[in-house]
């Protein structure tokens, strides 16, 4: 074990993927180092999944499609390979630690393009797209306080491990990935029709529905243009070959504002690595991880040391036995519901059977849910871009503002193209 702070940064270029720093009453924190695969030889993260790929090509006419797709969205293509780079080392070490093909990095491409915070209609969420019971086969937590199915570095491993299930299961990646996506049984029942007709239980021989019919091939697509981005005139960012983020551990409640703002890091930034977490503040007692920049960690532990204020907006409130539970909510201005989550309280309670030690939400919730929540847990819809629409014409069709959709779309600039989703707010 190593212990460093903030001046021994150096220490971290040792690590492999997620380092976890335990934090100390005196600040230091305690490092779980993994040794560097000397093997690897090369600097950028795109060649090492590369070098990884061990599943069969597929070729047919939607695999042509989605190359052609994405070849003519090269902004899209890029926006999904930005928001990859702070995910891509965890996730290859991963895979590479397994022994698994380094295709199934590119999977959340296919399922989130990269966005911890996509939520489909069918309830998928996270980099993965967990649906909740799927998510919960796989220990993942989703209550009131968190969702670890946005969590990058739970969510990982469940998958993987969900995926080397399936592998096992079906013997084939084809159809362990389209299990994936359709779900094991489904695609079970599609292989033994398959067989019935006389036909090889293939992927390709499959009746299959249109989404997990497009599915591989989509995958397919992206690996064709990562192995040959310059073919198609993509420009993928520069991803070096080391760790992006390290994991402390917390011993001490703190509001996720203020854990941002020890870091030096904008709210928004800070969510998109910690997007698990529903109510704007971290419990210790739930034994939770925030996740930080490499280079932020230093200035977080040094903050933190020097920290004054309070670290949360939330406090401890010691009730009594037969003290009413709306009289609780009333004294600290809080909604009879918000208290009785918070503290696991059955709906039909109105007095406290036992005195109970209670969690009284701060106003870091309410800020919270007004900045991130909202958005992250928001309806769409769908809608195609057709000849002569602008991005003003759409979001004046919609009564929106054009910042809502670009918000929303992940859009840098006010340009659409013929054919492309938009999504807009139900």
């Amino acid at each position: 074990m190593r212990y460093w702070n903030g001046a021994f940064l150096c220490c971290l270029v040792t690590l492999i993927g997620c380092t976890s720093l335990p934090s100390q009453q005196n600040k230091l924190a305690e490092v779980n180092s993994r040794t560097v695969d000397l093997t690897i030889n090369s600097n950028d993260i795109w060649e090492r999944i590369r070098t990884g790929y061990a599943i069969p090509n597929l070729s047919n006419p939607l695999v042509d499609k989605w190359v052609a797709y994405y070849a003519a969205r090269p902004e899209y293509f890029q926006r999904m390979a930005d928001r990859s780079g702070k995910y891509l080392y965890y996730i290859v070490n991963e895979v590479n630690r397994r022994d698994l093909p380094t295709e199934l990095v590119l999977l959340p491409f296919v399922e989130s393009a990269f966005n911890p915070n996509a939520l489909s209609s069918a309830q998928a969420s996270g980099l993965w797209q967990f649906i909740p019971s799927t998510g919960t086969h796989f220990k993942l937590e989703q209550n009131w306080w968190r969702d670890q199915r946005r969590d990058p570095i739970a969510s990982t491993n469940a998958a993987l491990d969900y995926l080397e299930y399936l592998f096992d299961y079906q013997g084939d990646w084809y159809l362990a990935f389209a299990s994936y996506n359709w779900g094991e049984g489904s695609v079970k029942r599609a292989m033994n029709q398959a067989a019935k007709s006389g036909k090889t239980q293939q992927f390709e021989n499959l009746k299959l529905p249109q989404e997990t019919e497009n599915y591989i091939p989509k995958l397919q697509a992206i690996k064709n243009i990562i192995s040959n981005p310059e073919r198609y005139s993509i420009v993928l960012p520069v991803v070096n070959n080391e760790p992006y983020f390290v994991s402390i551990k917390k011993d001490q409640d703190i509001d996720l504002t203020v854990a941002a703002k020890l870091a030096q890091m904008p709210l928004e930034e800070f969510t998109a690595l910690n997007p698990g977490f529903n109510q704007g503040v971290i419990m210790a007692n739930l034994d939770t991880e925030i996740i930080l920049p490499i280079e932020k960690a230093p200035n977080y532990l040094a903050n933190l040391a020097e920290y004054q204020g309070d670290l949360t907006s939330w406090k401890k409130y010691s009730a009594r036995e037969g003290e009413s539970i709306q009289a609780i909510a009333h004294k600290f201005n809080v909604s009879v519901d918000t208290l009785r989550q918070a503290n696991d309280l059955n709906r039909n309670i109105r007095l406290l059977p036992t005195a109970k030690n209670m969690v009284i939400p701060g106003a870091s919730a309410s800020s919270f849910i007004a900045t991130v929540q909202v958005n992250r847990n928001q309806k769409t819809q769908g809608h195609q871009v057709r000849s002569g629409e602008t991005l003003v014409s759409i979001a004046y069709r919609y009564q929106l503002s054009i910042q809502t959709l670009k918000d929303l779309n992940n859009l840098k600039n006010n340009q659409v193209n013929i054919g492309q989703k938009i999504l807009i707010p139900r």
